[in-house]
């Protein structure tokens, strides 16, 4: 035992006394006493000491350590070890507890809410107030307020009455009284004769309130098996009207335990399966693939122009349908699919004044990357996002509805909650698949708090089981998304999984615990078990050597500080940037041999059908999503040609000869004969009427003049083009043209599609329209993703067409025909 003369006589003095690494330990624990760096450890102390810092250290706590807390709380301040030790076992003792209980007071005692020596153990006093029952409430273990505190509001008569009938002497003052009647209570042999006194329907009342809540309801005149209880104190009035069971008399009835059930160890993580590694890998490296393919799938589907953002934010519940629609997949997962591209910066809004989405010029240097570099960019953003896609559809604390790509989507513990998932998945052996409800049990386990605080104001989800916390909600949705993602295989973490996480290959490191110190089957950290090496948990002692500097953080000297320890390490949970983009090009590789190799080839059929019988590359897959409607999907993908789809194919610039060459060049199989009449016979009636955008026109029968307009540098911003010999197109505003012309010392008419300048309504500049010929120009991609042949704003030098201006009477009637 350690000796009362050494224990710290405050928590101030008790970190002096701790190590660099002890304070290391301390600080990664509790991250929030850094905000802002303490000048010393006596202000690092009063902070650790303030309400929203213990509140936040308690929610950290496993069970077993919080209850570990609770018993510290109903227990006299100090308390030596071995009283905690007989509220926790109970008379009866048990070895399990008895063997951990060192752990989570070590736990405690390394997070600063418990300090003293074994003899003198002390809670911190915020910890104590958080914890320790009134006369109004109830201690977390269901035990009440001692007699002390229940009979404080009580008149000296009264309690001499009860010590009186309790068998007691009586006292010359109340204080003596109260002392004598708690002594009664904590002594077992003279209160189990008290009990036997007692009849067994007063015995029936004590037993329903041995184990919390320890208050009850009485009127005015109580019969008599609790007037039998009233007397002796076993019930003591906390207020009119309302009773309590003093906590001395429920821990004899309890047999000295301060919990009912008290959990010393996590719970076992039940295998729902278990398959080859090999199996695992190969079926998660399908579901990455899978994923790339829904993904540039989506980034396809709103290349020409995505849905209108909601005034409120986010997608509408129609757009969000059409879009799952489109991506075969229910509507959850279309809003996975949704925010994952959105966080990885796919995909956002276009600003403009009719605000759409659109992907971002980020989406071509995505795309050009190896399909494995692609995936772990998904992978990791997935892994560290706050964006939480299992809220849509739900509610937030104000009834409002939570939408896709919308605001109210953060939650600030997703990242952990899922690293810890995936944590628990990499503990177990390699193949091996948990059950949904043995994660989430180990969950609550690790943190009883936060899975006990109701999560109404973190949004609501429909269907959602009515118990389930956010954390819970957290877990299952990333055990579902893990799988979608490929992260997982068949429920088993797949080997580029544990990789993303930082952790070596199973078999790599003994014990097979993860890189960096990452937590263990208990979820304690290395780094936690590092910092308690040297020390015995029992005695609280410290060599002359592990002593501290003093009133100094160790961050005040040169090297080897808590502060540089904190910088260079971390808690359990998600890596810091730097590591984590190495675990990430560590996924990447591992995937990479495992995706299936694309193919340069389709197999033609003659019912107009094409089959890929894997992965395409890149560039036929683009081009015969062009050419051909996808008809349906699985192992082997199927295209249908039809008339609209080849006439896409023209549209977008091919020629019948084009397309002729490309089928020749990648089908396997002969093309059939009615592929090629089907091109040709679409080809013969394509392009006889062509339409374009346009937002001016300059007219002028001599042909030489716009000529020479077109040859003259200054056009060039302009960006004039031909529509006839007589007629010339821009995008640009009507002002903006009559503008430039006259800088050339050209003086064209001042009237406009039927009005003079100014008498169009001011502020009405054209904004092209999303999905038509020019609205690339203006948006996140690149011009070209939008150009279209023949006349259109990526095409200057094609075909001339009809060219349909937004004003009215801006172009004449013989000027609106068609060129056949």
């Amino acid at each position: 035992m350690s000796n009362p003369s050494s224990s710290p006589r405050s928590l101030a003095e008790a970190l002096r006394s701790r190590d660099d690494a002890a304070l290391a330990v301390l600080l990664r624990s509790r991250p929030d006493l850094l905000t802002p760096v303490p000048s010393d450890l006596t202000q690092l102390a009063t902070r650790a000491g303030t309400r929203a810092s213990v509140v936040r250290a308690l929610e950290r706590l496993d069970r077993f350590a919080l209850q570990t807390a609770e018993a510290l709380a109903v227990a006299p301040d100090p308390a030596p070890y071995e009283t905690l030790l007989a509220l926790m076992t109970g008379d009866d003792g048990d070895d399990t507890v008895a063997a951990a209980l060192p752990r989570a007071v070590a736990t405690l005692r390394e997070q600063a809410l418990v300090w003293g020596g074994d003899d003198r153990l002390r809670l911190v006093r915020t910890a104590r107030e958080l914890l320790a029952p009134t006369p109004q409430h109830p201690s977390p273990t269901g035990l009440g307020p001692g007699v002390r505190e229940a009979t404080a509001g009580m008149s000296p008569g009264r309690i001499q009455e009860i010590v009186t009938a309790a068998g007691l002497p009586s006292t010359h003052d109340a204080v003596s009284a109260v002392a004598a009647l708690s002594a009664l209570f904590t002594d077992r042999r003279r209160m189990a004769a008290l009990l036997a006194e007692l009849p067994e329907d007063s015995l029936d009342v004590l037993e329903r309130l041995v184990w919390g809540p320890p208050y009850g309801q009485v009127s005015a005149e109580p019969a008599a098996r609790l007037r039998r209880l009233l007397d002796r104190g076993l019930l003591l009035p906390t207020a009119p009207g309302t009773v309590v069971l003093p906590r001395e008399a429920a821990l004899h009835l309890r047999g000295g335990r301060a919990h009912r059930g008290v959990e010393p160890l996590p719970p076992a993580l039940d295998p729902a399966g278990t398959h080859r590694p090999q199996v695992v890998d190969a079926t998660a490296a399908g579901q990455a693939y899978t994923a790339l393919a829904t993904v540039e799938e989506l980034l396809k589907e709103w290349d020409e122009g995505g849905p209108a953002v909601l005034r409120a934010g986010g997608l509408s519940v129609r757009d969000l349908k059409r879009t799952a629609v489109a991506l075969d997949v229910p509507e959850p997962v279309g809003a996975f699919w949704l925010e994952l591209a959105y966080a990885a910066g796919l995909l956002a809004s276009d600003g403009e004044a009719d605000e759409r989405y659109a992907v971002t010029p980020e989406c071509d240097a995505w795309l050009e990357r190896p399909a494995a570099e692609r995936w772990a960019r998904l992978a990791e953003t997935w892994l560290t996002a706050t964006r939480t896609s299992g809220l849509v559809g739900g509610r937030d604390a104000k009834d409002r509805s939570l939408s896709a790509l919308g605001p109210g989507l953060d939650r600030s513990a997703a990242p952990e909650v899922r690293h810890r998932v995936l944590a628990l998945l990499a503990a177990l052996p390699e193949g091996t698949a948990p059950t949904p409800a043995s994660v989430l049990a180990r969950l609550r386990w690790e943190r009883p708090l936060r899975a006990a605080a109701a999560a109404p104001s973190q949004g609501t989800q429909p269907g959602a089981p009515q118990d389930d916390d956010l954390r819970a909600r957290l877990a299952r949705w990333t055990l579902a998304e893990a799988e979608l993602l490929g992260v997982t295989g068949r429920g088993a973490l797949s080997t580029q999984g544990r990789a993303l996480l930082g952790l070596p290959a199973p078999g790599a490191a003994a014990g097979g615990a993860g890189a960096h110190g990452r937590a263990d089957d208990t979820g304690d950290s290395r780094d936690s078990r590092d910092g308690r090496e040297g020390r015995d948990s029992r005695d609280g002692r410290d060599s002359a050597a592990d002593r501290g500097p003093g009133d100094k953080l160790p961050a005040h000297h040169a090297a080897g500080g808590a502060l540089a320890a904190v910088a260079g390490g971390h808690a359990p949970g998600p890596l810091p940037d730097a590591e984590q983009a190495v675990a990430t090009a560590a996924a990447g590789r591992l995937l990479a041999p495992l995706l299936p190799e694309p193919l340069d080839h389709v197999l033609l059929q003659a019912d107009l059908t094409a089959v890929a019988p894997g992965p395409l590359e890149r560039p036929l897959a683009a081009m015969l999503g062009v050419l051909a409607d996808v008809e349906s999907k699985g192992g082997a993908t199927v295209y249908r040609f039809t008339p609209g789809s080849v006439r896409r194919a023209l549209d977008a610039g091919q020629t019948a000869a084009d397309l002729h060459a490309f089928l020749a060049a990648h089908a396997r199989t002969p093309v059939p004969q009615p592929l090629t009449y089907l091109i040709d016979d679409v080809a013969r009636r394509h392009g006889r009427l062509r339409v374009g955008a346009a937002s001016a026109y300059l007219r002028c029968d001599d042909d030489a003049l716009l000529s020479e307009i077109l040859a003259d540098k200054r056009a060039q911003p302009l960006r004039l083009r031909r529509l006839a010999p007589t007629v010339l197109a821009t995008q640009a505003d009507p002002a903006a043209l009559l503008d430039g012309l006259r800088a050339m010392g050209v003086r064209p008419g001042g009237r406009v599609g039927g009005r003079r300048r100014g008498d169009h309504p001011a502020g009405r500049a054209p904004h092209p329209a999303a999905g038509r010929a020019g609205a690339g120009a203006g948006r996140p991609a690149g011009a070209g993703r939008h150009a279209a042949r023949g006349g259109d704003p990526g095409d200057p030098g094609g075909r001339p067409g009809l060219h349909r201006a937004p004003q009215a009477g801006a172009v004449r009637g013989r000027e609106r025909r068609g060129h056949r």
